[in-house]
């Protein structure tokens, strides 16, 4: 926490802090692999990018990657996963930031093991995705709008919400980005959408795997395949909307592979 190592018990954050009074912040959920931090780059990029728009300064890839790596040591973490905040500090009462700002700057870890599930989807009747605001680029600590959808979800013992934009078409659900596959090929609505700028996204983009297109609703419902991904997790979906969606183990490891993620037929059946 802000350059030292503790306890998380003894960690605390200010009472004026902005990130608690305001969810004024930025945060990434990296995955640990093998005692290594996956695709720390992407991470950054996306971090420096949040900072840019909310005109709040943020560490660079040097200090988060030594932060990270003095974590591990000390937590003997091989895999899991590991969360940066950055908030704006403490300030006082008021929206506008102050003048000199001192960003609180904190990073946890957690053991864990990325795995591939399969659940139900449905689409959120309460929450949509405005396609034309800044805030869709920036992974902020305000959730709440995830949060109302993700609970629309549980209550109809679904296990995420899919979010459409304005227009009505795809943007993505509460914590992932959404690919559909089709004709062998991987497809994801492109960010002006409304999807947020995954890291996991960026992985199959990088490798050539995936391409952006519009999404309709409808057109998930003749899909070779759908999957919900994020930087620590694969699901495969089975149903959206209590209609059933086609599985293709083949596509279904392709994905797994690019991300490390151990994969048999038995899995996200």
């Amino acid at each position: 926490m802000n350059g030292q190592i503790c306890p998380a018990e003894a960690a605390h954050v200010s009472l004026a802090d902005r990130g608690l009074t305001l969810g004024d912040g930025l945060f990434e959920t990296l995955r640990v692999h093998n005692g290594r931090v996956c695709h720390m780059d992407l991470h950054m990029q996306r971090l420096q990018n949040g900072g840019a728009v909310l005109e709040l300064s943020v560490p660079n890839g040097a200090v988060v990657a030594q932060a990270a790596q003095e974590l591990l040591a000390v937590t003997g973490i091989q895999n899991g996963s590991m969360r940066l905040t950055v908030t704006r500090g403490v300030a006082p009462r008021g929206l506008l930031p102050p003048q000199h700002e001192q960003p609180t700057i904190f990073m946890t870890a957690a053991e864990g093991t990325a795995k591939v599930t399969a659940m139900s989807l449905m689409t959120s009747q309460t929450i949509r995705r405005d396609e034309r605001s800044p805030l869709n680029s920036v992974k902020s600590l305000n959730y709440l709008p995830n949060i109302l959808a993700r609970q629309e979800a549980e209550r109809a013992a679904c296990g995420d919400a899919l979010l459409l934009n304005l227009q009505g078409r795809i943007a993505e659900t509460t914590v992932s980005t959404v690919i559909i596959q089709e004709q062998g090929g991987f497809i994801t609505p492109p960010v002006s959408e409304g999807a947020l700028p995954g890291v996991a996204r960026a992985v199959l983009l990088r490798a050539g795997m995936l391409r952006e297109e519009m999404i309709s609703r409808e057109r998930l419902n003749f899909a070779d395949g759908v999957y919900l991904i994020n930087s620590l997790s694969v699901r495969r979906v089975k149903t959206v909307d209590g209609a059933p969606i086609r599985h293709s183990p083949l596509g279904l490891r392709r994905v797994c592979e690019q991300f490390e993620i151990p994969f048999s037929e038995g899995e996200g059946a």
